[in-house]
């Protein structure tokens, strides 16, 4: 059987929508024996060394402003991961923390007014819906609105402004090369501020350093690695739909693992947010739906 490239792509995109919700698994376990700053510091410096070993080609053509660029979209993003695995750290609930975590999506177009770029009316049509979301998490009686939840909403502000800084760094840069220098300066920035302010001790459990390197290799490497693939065999508009499904499969592996349920207002919370996402890319799910009923 002959697939095309967009079912290709969308089957692979599924798959990596998947492996990034495992990812948060991975590194819940990884967490109990591990520093947090330490995990995602050293996690995201090994994969974008193994990526560097796989794009070498294109990142030796960067050049100076091409690395200095690339290295910026990676600042970004090592704030956001920062703020992400203290978020990971201290919350209580993962499945409600991949959806928070999730509003980058829809902060994406708010934050490209700072570079000058309009955000499209789907985008104000969304924002009731994330708020009302917010505000149904916080109004639960068996929910607090903590440090662990406010790190992961810091981390979907930086990842807007990473997604906007990545947009027009791609523009010019090789996919490998872009994701194997975010990789490895997300490792740069994590890594020193682990050392002046956590303990480091490696005695841990064999199964720790497994979940260790399932982030890296798995959660981590092949993940971006199938992104950038799938992202190539389609169009941004099912990508962007396909994509939305993170947290959902987050809240429903953690479900799975961990046991964690929801009650009425964080499922109505979650529900909203998840609305919103799909307001927000409403013209993608559009087009992808009057794609499937030709």
């Amino acid at each position: 059987m002959n697939l095309t490239n967009a079912t290709k792509s969308d089957c692979i995109l599924v798959c990596v929508t998947l492996l990034a919700a495992a990812g948060w698994i991975f590194s819940k376990e990884a967490l109990s024996g591990l520093p947090p700053l330490f995990f995602i510091g050293s996690r995201f410096l090994i994969a974008g060394l193994v990526l560097t070993a796989f794009g070498w080609r294109p990142l030796s053509r960067l050049g100076r402003r091409g690395l200095l660029r690339t290295a910026l979209v990676g600042l970004s993003f090592g704030v956001a991961m920062i703020f992400w695995i203290l978020g990971l750290h201290y919350a209580n609930h993962i499945g409600v923390g991949a959806f928070i975590t999730s509003l980058g999506v829809i902060l994406v177009p708010v934050v490209a007014l700072f570079f000058g770029d309009t955000p499209s009316k789907a985008i104000w049509q969304s924002l009731p819906f994330a708020i009302a979301g917010l505000a149904a998490l916080s109004l639960d009686s068996h929910f607090i609105i903590g440090f662990g939840e406010f790190c992961f909403l810091l981390s979907a502000i930086f990842f807007a402004f990473t997604f906007n800084l990545n947009s027009r760094a791609a523009a010019k840069t090789s996919p490998i090369a872009l994701a194997a220098i975010q990789l490895i300066v997300v490792g740069l920035v994590a890594l020193p501020v682990s050392y002046v302010s956590e303990s480091w001790a490696f005695d841990v459990s064999t199964s720790i350093w497994g979940w260790f390197f399932a982030s890296i290799f798995i959660a981590t490497s092949l993940r971006f690695f199938m992104q950038t693939w799938a992202q190539s065999l389609s169009t941004a508009s099912n990508a962007a739909v396909i994509m939305t499904l993170e947290p959902v499969w987050t809240a429903m592996l953690a479900a799975l693992w961990f046991g964690e349920t929801m009650s009425f207002m964080q499922l109505l919370g979650c529900l909203l947010i998840f609305s919103a996402l799909l307001v927000s890319r409403w013209r993608s799910v559009r087009q992808v739906l009057r794609s499937l009923l030709k």
